[in-house]
């Protein structure tokens, strides 16, 4: 299981004007998303995937002509919550790269989302 925690799916750094020029680090592996950020004082920030709720790609038309997107990610983590993915290359890919590992440690792990719950309560009381 150790094996499986090191290898990374995907990394790329926060970039401006596209390129890579930033000390805010992304790393995707098969269990858990990392944020590294920092120049003196490094900080470390993970969520484990089947704490992801919801992933939401926003792409303005600066971003859009650098060829980088912002990853907006709603989690039930407790000192993450919510955060974004910022400015990264290829963000319609690793969204969807995120969205699948996502199912699959929610599944790997029996995680059920309380908005299936939700709805079939309101289901309930509509009859």
């Amino acid at each position: 299981m150790a094996e499986l925690e090191k290898v990374e799916l995907w990394s790329d750094r926060k970039r401006h004007l596209g390129l890579p020029l930033s000390f805010t680090k992304y790393t995707l592996r098969e269990d858990k998303f990392i944020i590294d950020s920092g120049f003196l004082n490094l900080v470390q920030d993970e969520v484990r995937l089947y704490r992801i709720l919801d992933v939401e790609l926003v792409r303005p038309l600066g971003q859009r002509i650098f060829g980088v997107g912002t990853i907006r990610v709603h989690s039930s983590d407790r000192s993450l919550g919510d955060f974004e993915i910022q400015k990264v290359k290829d963000a319609a890919r690793v969204k969807e790269l995120l969205s699948e590992k996502v199912e699959e440690e929610r599944q790997k792990k029996r995680v059920v989302s309380r908005e299936y719950m939700d709805d079939d309560v309101d289901d309930e009381q509509d009859m």
